[in-house]
């Protein structure tokens, strides 16, 4: 079922309003969908890589604004549906302790999930239901979310085809070092 969803989206990659449908991708994977935008986004950047840009823009802005419809869902229905399960079963501490490990580290958690494509939609869903900081959410959504999709377009624009089967075969690895020379780089900072 899954393959047969990927290959919709990738066929809408080559649709005339494409720049449309990797909108409501990019939208609908940062709160709900399964595939990632990449999917479109690749096949759209090498088929016009002047537009490489303007496709990451989009995949980045939509993303944003999708992460906080998934923040609003972890936000709002968390409270509805998980918190009384969880005090049922005894774990109202345990959920409490989560939410001061996000207090701490949520920032963290954002950047670096935010580069890979480990689905963004837990991030975003989980800062909502540990009430993040709004506004550090967006603001390091931007951020991580932009990087990521402006990377892709920007080696896809300037080195095409060999880079797309790079990325598809390395894209975790390539954006996890990346995540960790980030991390990496804050620390040396701190420490000194």
């Amino acid at each position: 079922m899954l393959r047969g969803l990927y290959d919709k989206v990738l066929a809408l990659a080559a649709s005339p309003r494409a720049p449309w449908w990797l909108a409501i991708i990019s939208f609908a994977e940062s709160s709900f969908f399964p595939i990632p935008p990449d999917v479109m986004l690749v096949p759209m950047a090498l088929a016009r890589p002047r537009m490489a840009l303007r496709f990451a823009a989009i995949c980045t802005v939509a993303s944003v604004l999708g992460g906080a419809f998934g923040y609003f869902i972890g936000y709002a229905l968390f409270d509805v549906l998980a918190k009384p399960v969880l005090a049922l079963y005894g774990y109202a501490e345990k959920f409490a302790a989560f939410q001061a490990f996000y207090d701490k580290w949520g920032l963290w958690v954002i950047l670096i999930k935010g580069l890979t494509p480990i689905p963004y939609k837990i991030v975003t869903i989980a800062s909502g239901a540990a009430k993040f900081n709004f506004a550090v959410f967006m603001a390091a959504s931007v951020v991580t979310r932009g990087a990521r999709f402006f990377m892709v377009a920007v080696l896809l624009h300037f080195f095409g085809e060999q880079v797309r089967v790079f990325i598809e075969k390395r894209l975790t690895l390539v954006t996890t070092g990346i995540a960790a020379g980030v991390v990496g780089g804050f620390l040396v900072l701190k420490v000194f």
